[in-house]
């Protein structure tokens, strides 16, 4: 896929919130699709594999350990999750390495109100996080429409938009911008 076949949608609206020297990004979006739909694209194996920056070794929806595969560039890592809360359809809520992922859902007059909560530990994280989450669920959005696109991630993400996005969300949590992530500012990534 040419950068011609994807353009970022607008900024989400985004915040912070510091706990136990932790910071969570807090990501807001509207999709035009009913939470029963959204919840299975949030924890169904082969549809997570067609949006997210990882796939699952199992279904999401129950409670337990998991093993998530991050996805970036030739070398996919293998990372323990668990997860600790489910209510179908209303919260997920996971672990993956160090972080903690909180989807909420709420059903709203045109579709689903999709709040994620992602904890980290280093604040100069939140806004590569937002734009990072920002394109997979650009390419979640047209996997509901049923006009799929590949998986936008890792390295790949700096050729469609992932800078700008980073940029406009560093601004909007008051974050300095720190550039790419370490593994990637060693490579010509401009796909």
């Amino acid at each position: 896929m040419t950068p011609d076949a994807y353009r970022p949608s607008p900024p989400a609206q985004v915040g912070s919130e510091v706990t136990e020297g932790r910071w969570t990004l807090v990501f807001v979006r509207d999709l035009r699709h009913p939470p029963e739909k959204v919840w299975r694209a949030l924890t169904e194996p082969g549809q997570l594999a067609a949006w997210a920056p990882y796939t699952a070794d199992r279904d999401l929806s129950e409670a337990g350990g998991a093993t998530l595969t991050m996805i970036d560039d030739e070398q996919p890592q293998d990372l323990v999750a668990e997860v600790v809360r489910v209510q179908p359809q209303t919260l997920l809520e996971y672990t993956f390495g160090t972080d903690l992922l909180r989807w909420e859902l709420a059903a709203t007059g045109g579709g689903t109100r999709l709040t994620l909560r992602h904890t980290v530990l280093d604040r100069d994280l939140l806004p590569k996080v937002a734009a990072g989450w920002h394109i997979c669920l650009d390419v979640a959005d047209r996997l509901l429409e049923g006009r799929p696109i590949p998986p936008i991630r890792g390295a790949a993400a700096v050729g469609f938009g992932w800078s700008e996005l980073n940029d406009r969300y560093a601004q909007q949590l008051d974050v300095p911008n720190t550039g790419l992530p370490g593994h990637l500012k060693d490579g010509d990534h401009s796909s």
